[in-house]
């Protein structure tokens, strides 16, 4: 009988305690409230000439917020966005898990031209999206944005203080001034 009393009382406090959902231990929804990074400058010059264009972005500086990035957001400005510095350059994949709204996915290499885009994501998609060569940052737009800015492959990307005045080279992640 004594058995059966702490089972009772155990099963009934657990069915009390919250879950690891709520606790947001090994969950995704701990991820469930979208985040708003600090933004930088960010200026694309055009291969074919006429004036760059400039935009403020959010920047995912941590391995965390990169690891989020857009997740769950739909208030993505058209001309809004995220830079994820990929400092040392490397060869990453990028997916469109929780991400509602449909992106392009633009792939900077480390003299800061565009390598790739990849136009209107599919929200939610799981498939991996990358390059086939080791980039420097990569930037993700409001679907549909690259074409609506006129930014093209080839086209040269900087972020940060050297978005706003000429230095010498500089790559860091707040900071990106190809050479």
């Amino acid at each position: 009988m004594k058995f059966l009393s702490v089972s009772l009382i155990c099963g009934a406090l657990a069915a009390c305690s919250p879950s690891s959902q709520e606790t947001g231990r090994n969950s995704t929804a701990s991820s469930a409230s979208a985040q708003h990074l600090p933004t930088v400058p960010l200026v694309v010059t055009h291969g074919e000439g006429g004036p760059p264009t400039r935009l403020d972005i959010e920047i995912a500086l941590t391995p965390e917020q990169q690891e989020t990035g857009l997740m769950h957001r739909t208030d993505i400005a058209a001309d809004g966005g995220m830079i994820f510095p990929m400092l040392p350059p490397r060869r990453p994949s990028f997916w469109m898990k929780d991400t509602p709204t449909a992106l392009d996915i633009l792939f900077i290499r480390t003299d800061g031209s565009i390598a790739k885009i990849v136009t209107n994501t599919e929200p939610n998609d799981m498939t991996p999206v990358f390059a086939e060569v080791s980039v420097a940052g990569v930037l993700e737009l409001r679907g549909g944005a690259a074409a609506a800015l006129g930014i093209d492959e080839g086209d040269r990307i900087s972020w940060g203080e050297c978005a706003t005045e000429r230095k010498a080279p500089v790559m860091e992640a707040d900071n990106f001034c190809p050479a």
